[in-house]
């Protein structure tokens, strides 16, 4: 018998509490227009999230762009900028660009890919992943195969022409 009453007490509580919660809510007032709604019922119900769009930006591009001159644009994450002295089985590009600066980059997954511009590349060491390098000169095209874990000429020094080149896109695979 306590228990019974006990039981009927709990109900009673939720469905009060369930009652003053519609009632806090707006459930038991007769608006139906923006007009006679309170503001920040309003604002929720007709504006809703956002919603979230992945568009592989690389993150900081902006800030990397203006402290290194380097343009990272889009990838899939498993290919990131790094530091050249902090790591090992990086892949390593040497450019013209900025004093013979090097650029370093750890790579991830079973797959990467990044789309960048970084001008006057003409050499790369390979890590242990299978890596091509698209670069433009003009409106030549050319990829390179880097070789693992050694470096690889590319851009002007492969080139009869001596050109120069910018690094457009990195794709590696293990």
């Amino acid at each position: 018998m306590k228990t019974r009453k006990t039981m009927l007490r709990a109900a009673g509580a939720a469905l009060g509490a369930g009652a003053l919660a519609w009632l806090a809510v707006g459930g038991g007032t007769s608006a139906t227009s923006a007009q006679e709604r309170p503001a920040a019922m309003t604002a929720v119900a007709e504006t809703g999230p956002g919603y979230a769009i992945e568009d592989f930006g690389y993150p900081d591009a902006d800030r990397i762009l203006a402290e290194r001159g380097i343009t990272l644009k889009r990838g899939d994450g498993h290919i990131v900028l790094a530091d050249c002295t902090g790591g090992t089985d990086l892949l390593e590009l040497w450019s013209r660009h900025r004093a013979n600066d090097r650029v370093c980059f750890r790579v991830t997954g079973t797959t990467g890919y990044l789309s960048l511009e970084i001008p006057g590349v003409y050499a790369a060491r390979g890590n242990s992943y299978s890596t091509v390098i698209d670069m433009t000169t003009g409106t030549e095209e050319k990829s390179f195969d880097v070789t693992r874990n050694t470096w690889t000429p590319v851009g002007e020094s492969a080139d009869d022409q001596s050109r120069d080149f910018t690094l457009m896109e990195i794709r590696t695979s293990k």
